[in-house]
């Protein structure tokens, strides 16, 4: 099948899939649901998995056989096909993951959970294989709505459909924000195509307008990214989500931020008359670092499971952006590989994690001490997941942080350490868990009150049987996605294409030939991008993992002590993450301002 068939069904397929289960579920058994949410996810997967081998360079698709600067075109190069098809298999998973996860036997609701994720892959397939930057809105609302949605799924509890009115709160103000840019670009280019619009932007001077229109359109990518300090209303939305959601939002939906970032800047405003290289370098740079080390901070503070491991996306978020903001294809290669590997990772560790809550009715490391010594095998995977994550070869984890950091060596020699400490703090930080929760290994922890801290004990379980054995898919889910980490650090090809792609991607010229010219060379030349492990990144790599299991075994031994001043910051750092609406809303328009500001001074 060509790329012209392939791309519009990549995006009907869970569209249709959700239609079907939203009107036939009713009359659908649980099983019956099951099987169909499961054949429409692995169908749209077998979809990307054959679009694939089309995006050597860029392939277009323009709908109804409008040119793209009269219609909306669909792209696929290979970082947005990658991240396309992580979230069909990430979709696949969780739907398998969550046969009998939840407790509609029959009824009305009985199809309506694996319907909406259907609906959000439909936006997350979209978003990332659009030409278009209206389209790109369309599908990024339709993905953040049935986030929402999917987060207050349990509207039987008032916790989850606070979290989901916060996030939709928040991700909705930022949503106006990025059509206003929107509007402001329309008006200055007449154009709404990406390719289009950045061969018009191109013929004007930059100016404030350029500078506010990009950060606005920008701000709702921000937002979903969870960078600083567009990020509190992350954790609590972790929090309260059901587990299969979580593994959704930070296995992907976080990383569609950060692409959707990297692609309109290099498509729109890397030209003449947009943002100037050095300008968006230093801004994304300082911002990717920032995020790293405070996501480093508070994931090592967290007791709560879910907390601690949104966290911990929010530090490798600051990764990602750093390596997107080298603006050179080594590092969004290295970046697109990390992304890839995390998004499994970490959707491993909250189905395992998943796993806890509904055994024990707890995602309280505190509380969990010990308790789980019976799920050894549960305890195994997350020991893997947490080295892992903190960057430990022949992990893809460890070979996309390797390649990020001597991408980002080059620019700057002090950047591979900020990757060694935050990668190490946070995988510390889950094998910290793992070790007391599954083994009871070291000095049983005070279990005691504190305002300012969310403890995880005393969670409403999301399977309605405590009793019974724990499903193996919920087991078995994880455990694939974690081989699935180790294939992508283990097999040279997959980081030799990403590099190749990466090339193009970094070129607007050949992504506005493939779109605007059909027929045009689609490929990009350059200089090879590093696709094997090289001794210092595997080094690094070891290093970020003898650490991380340091900082676990001493903080299992007796709480490490801190200065007053580290206290202090602790303190304040939770102070701002204060869980107030009002709060979480003057951060994103101070956060707004001042992007503006920055990038208009360096301009």
């Amino acid at each position: 099948m060509s790329a012209t068939t392939l791309l519009p069904l990549a995006v009907a397929i869970p569209l249709l899939g959700a239609v079907l289960l939203a009107v036939g579920g009713r009359l659908l058994p649980r099983a019956g649901c099951d099987a169909l949410a499961t054949a429409v996810a692995a169908a749209d997967v077998v979809c990307l998995a054959l679009l694939w081998p089309h995006t050597q360079g860029v392939a277009a698709a323009p709908l109804g056989g409008w040119p793209a600067q009269m219609g909306i075109v669909l792209v696929a190069d290979r970082p947005g096909a990658g991240l396309a098809l992580l979230a069909a298999v990430l979709v696949l998973a969780v739907v398998v993951y969550s046969w009998r996860y939840f407790d509609e036997p029959s009824g009305e609701r009985v199809g309506v959970f694996p319907a909406m994720v259907l609906l959000f892959e439909a936006g997350m397939v979209g978003f990332a294989l659009t030409g278009d930057l209206f389209n790109a809105f369309v599908f990024f609302e339709l993905m953040g709505a049935t986030a929402y949605a999917l987060t207050g799924y349990r509207i039987e509890d008032p916790r989850p459909l606070q979290g989901a009115l916060t996030f939709g709160i928040v991700n909705s103000f930022a949503a106006y924000c990025s059509l206003l840019g929107i509007g402001l670009l329309y008006a200055h280019t007449g154009q709404l195509d990406l390719a289009a619009m950045g061969r018009a932007l191109s013929g004007h001077h930059t100016d404030l307008l350029v500078v506010t229109a990009f950060v606005l359109v920008i701000t709702a990518m921000l937002v979903k990214a969870a960078l600083v300090p567009f990020h509190f209303w992350l954790p609590d939305a972790h929090a309260v989500a059901p587990t299969p959601v979580c593994m959704l939002l930070s296995g992907v939906m976080v990383e569609l931020g950060v692409y959707g970032i990297a692609r309109i800047y290099w498509t729109v405003f890397s030209g003449p008359g947009g943002i100037p290289h050095d300008a968006f370098r230093h801004t994304f740079t300082a911002l990717g670092v920032v995020t790293a080390l405070t996501g480093a901070a508070m994931c090592w503070q967290q007791r709560h499971l879910k907390r601690m491991l949104a966290f911990s996306t929010i530090s490798h978020v600051g990764l990602f952006t750093v390596g997107i903001a080298l603006l050179t294809p080594d590092g969004a290669a290295g970046a697109a590989l990390y992304v890839a590997a995390h998004g499994c990772v970490k959707a491993a560790l909250f189905g395992l994690t998943g796993v806890l809550l509904d055994r024990y009715g707890s995602v309280d490391e505190h509380g969990l001490y010990g308790r789980a010594r019976e799920l050894r095998l549960v305890g195994v995977l997350f020991v893997v997941g947490a080295v892992a994550l903190a960057g430990l070869p022949p992990f893809g984890t460890g070979l996309g942080k390797a390649l990020t950091e001597d991408a980002a060596g080059h620019e700057q020699p002090w950047l591979p350490a900020v990757f060694v400490v935050a990668s190490a703090a946070t995988g510390a930080a889950v094998l910290r868990a793992a070790l007391r929760v599954f083994w009871g290994v070291g000095v049983a922890p005070r279990r005691r009150a504190d305002a300012q801290e969310t403890s995880g004990e005393g969670e409403e379980p999301e399977i309605r049987g405590p009793r019974r054995s724990v499903p193996p898919m919920m087991v078995a889910v994880p455990a694939a996605l974690l081989v699935g980490t180790a294939l992508l650090g283990c097999v040279p090809a997959v980081a030799a294409s990403l590099a190749s792609g990466a090339r193009t991607f970094t070129d607007p010229a050949a992504y506005r030939a493939a779109v605007l010219t059909p027929g045009a060379a689609r490929g990009a030349s350059g200089v090879p991008v590093p696709d094997v492990w090289t001794a210092t990144g595997a080094l690094l790599g070891v290093l970020s993992a003898a650490l991380a299991v340091l900082l676990a075994v001493l903080a299992t031994r007796r709480p490490p002590a801190q200065h007053r001043t580290l206290r202090a910051a602790a303190r304040g750092l939770r102070r701002l993450h204060s869980g107030h609406l009002g709060d979480y809303l003057a951060w994103l328009a101070l956060g707004v301002a001042a992007l503006c500001a920055v990038i208009a001074a360096q301009t």
